[in-house]
């Protein structure tokens, strides 16, 4: 007899068609998900105290995932008591909206962990980990994606659809040729690593630093301040000279002097104008020495090696102090200079007024 009273009373109706047993269900439903959010929070934000992984493991994704597992309660709570049984489309409106939130917040998941992943790397290494950013966060909203769909019980209808896509595809597929050539190229890309952004470049007959790389495209900003889109196929199949990949890179600079003037006398002379310059390296140790004999000068050439990101400032005084130090020790550098020879004398008329 308490058994059937039991029954009767959790049976009994209250109102909107709901039931005391699914009103006490889903009043269970809120204290278990509202106890289980409360438990992974504090545990991600303890754990985050100690893992080196604190652009992922952190107190954004604490109260991500708390307010993702309170809301997924409150809506399986309105589902339990029928408020959210209807259905559309041959799935009901409770599996929809935990679709909904599952995409939302694994977008805002993606999005806080890539800014956090970028803020927390030093100025060094950020432009590396700007592209490993994008392609996490691309990776969590694709895969989140699929995961809503099953979700909301779309994953039968799309399985029909991604076959139709794929037949479209087929047909689609020589009119965006480029579109996947880019794309493979922008992972080739990456992995083969040729340049990283802030990289003083010359590629595709452009010269500039890299401003962004994404997957279709690399964006390069000249050095007159023009935003040049070089399309990644191109790229991947361009000669690409980084001129600061390495620490270190070689100034070469040819000087002529006059043919009067004493060689070694004008190689000492610049010898001593790179020992006053800071920025040239004593290691490797400058050279200086006689190259050829053009047509109007003796050439000397001159190598020295510099800082990468002091290359051009580097080039610049070195041409200015070494032609200020020449015109002081009264080393001739002579102008192109041409000799006409004649197979008959050459008579001048000069006429009186």
């Amino acid at each position: 007899m308490l058994s059937n009273s039991t029954s009767s009373l959790l049976g009994g109706e209250l109102v909107w068609k709901i039931t005391i047993g699914g009103a006490v269900k889903a009043l269970l439903i809120l204290f278990f998900g509202y106890l289980i959010a409360r438990f992974i929070r504090r545990y991600i934000v303890k754990l985050s105290g100690t893992t080196k992984y604190v652009w992922i493991v952190n107190e954004d994704t604490a109260d991500t995932l708390h307010n993702l597992i309170v809301i997924t309660s409150l809506v399986y709570a309105l589902d339990t008591i029928g408020l959210l049984s209807y259905r559309i489309a041959g799935t009901s409106i409770s599996n929809i909206i935990s679709a909904v939130l599952v995409f939302y917040f694994s977008y805002l998941l993606a999005r806080r962990s890539k800014d956090y992943m970028i803020m927390r790397t030093p100025q060094k290494k950020l432009p590396e980990v700007q592209v490993k950013a994008k392609l996490f966060y691309y990776t969590v909203v694709t895969l989140a994606f699929f995961i809503a769909l099953n979700i909301a019980g779309f994953s039968g209808k799309l399985t029909t659809l991604l076959a139709a896509a794929g037949i479209t595809g087929i047909v689609l597929g020589f009119a965006s040729q480029t579109v996947v050539a880019n794309f493979i190229s922008g992972i080739f890309m990456y992995f083969d690593r040729p340049l990283k952004i802030g990289d003083p470049v010359e590629v595709a007959g452009y010269s500039g630093v890299v401003h962004d790389i994404r997957i279709l495209s690399t964006r390069i900003r000249t050095w007159d301040g023009t935003l040049v889109r070089i399309p990644n196929e191109k790229l991947f199949n361009s000669e690409i000279k980084n001129l600061q990949r390495y620490p270190a890179r070689r100034v070469d600079v040819l000087v002529g002097i006059a043919y009067k003037e004493d060689a070694q006398r004008a190689v000492e002379v610049i010898k001593e104008v790179l020992d006053e310059m800071p920025y040239v390296l004593a290691e490797p140790e400058p050279v200086v020495f006689v190259d050829n004999l053009g047509d109007n000068s003796v050439n000397i050439a001159v190598r020295a090696w510099a800082p990468s990101e002091k290359w051009f400032d580097v080039r610049m005084g070195m041409v200015q102090k070494i032609k200020e130090a020449l015109d002081e020790a009264g080393i001739e550098i002579p102008f192109p200079q041409r000799v006409n020879w004649f197979a008959e004398e050459l008579r001048v008329k000069v006429e009186k007024d």
